[in-house]
């Protein structure tokens, strides 16, 4: 028969043992999440379209061969004339329903699609961030709302440039 302190040890035993294996369950499926999280966000990343060099091109690869023009359903802010070329502040917001994306080109840049963002769905459609600019050249806004395309463009003259070569 074993005694108390015996039964003791044996107990503490189990539940470290159970404590560890929870630990590595979680581990383990946190560590799952995070992969299949990285993969989503990889396979959301369009490759094709980010290093376009032409409108068109990038246009094609985001399937918006043909945006409408809308400048009374989109809000292009960008300064006329950039100091320094490689933070361009640009600002877009949109009045359309049904928002899903957002994507900026600057034109005459290397690549042309600066930034794409993906808008959760009854969020509002607005984004603000900074771009480089090479040279003077055509800020296009790129919206997808309620699975169609729309643009609007403003130039912007740049008097130092942003994309050294």
């Amino acid at each position: 028969m074993t005694n108390r302190a015996e039964l003791e040890t044996i107990n503490m035993e189990r539940r470290n043992a159970l404590k560890t294996g929870g630990g590595l369950g979680l581990l383990t499926m946190f560590g799952l999440f995070g992969l299949l999280h990285s993969r989503a966000a990889l396979a959301e990343w369009n490759k094709t379209a980010f290093s376009s060099k032409s409108m068109d091109e990038a246009l094609t690869a985001l399937n918006a061969a043909s945006p409408e023009n809308s400048a009374d359903a989109i809000k292009l802010t960008v300064p006329e004339i950039a100091e320094n070329g490689s933070v361009v502040p640009v600002t877009v917001v949109c009045n359309l329903p049904k928002v899903e994306q957002i994507s900026i080109f600057v034109d005459k840049n290397p690549n042309v699609l600066a930034a794409t963002f993906t808008i959760p769905q009854g969020t509002e459609g607005l984004v603000t961030t900074r771009v480089k600019m090479g040279q003077t050249a055509n800020v296009v806004a790129l919206v997808k709302a309620d699975g169609k395309f729309y643009r609007t463009a403003r130039e912007v003259k740049v008097t130092a440039g942003g994309c050294g070569g």
